[in-house]
């Protein structure tokens, strides 16, 4: 059974910073591509950032030079770092993958960033 589980989500003020986890099991990590997306209160879910099994990644504009994305195959979880949040970047986050052709998803952690 796959399961993703994310942490490190909180209350930041705007100009902060967190790190954000997501573990992953019952995949072959090492060769899964790997998403974090988030939802707003209100708005549709979008996607963040990717990272590939060979660790390219891809940024929404959004986020582009404020997130990174970084796997650790040993540990067989991925990482969103996120810098100078602002407060339109409050939201729930998700982890995803694809597994034998389907999207699995983690429960989400919710970023609240105050003005």
């Amino acid at each position: 059974q796959v399961q993703l589980v994310e942490s490190g989500g909180g209350l930041v003020q705007a100009g902060g910073s967190l790190r954000l986890s997501c573990a992953a099991s019952g995949i072959i990590f090492s060769i899964s591509s790997m998403d974090w997306y988030r939802q707003a209160p209100g708005k549709q879910r979008e996607l963040v950032a990717t990272i590939n099994r060979l660790s390219v990644t891809n940024y929404a504009d959004s986020v582009k030079g404020r997130f990174s994305i970084s796997r650790d195959n040993a540990k067989n979880t991925v990482f969103l770092q996120m810098n100078s949040l602002k407060p339109e970047d409050t939201a729930v986050y998700y982890c995803k993958t694809q597994s034998a052709g389907l999207n699995v998803w983690g429960h989400g952690t919710q970023v609240t960033v105050s003005s």
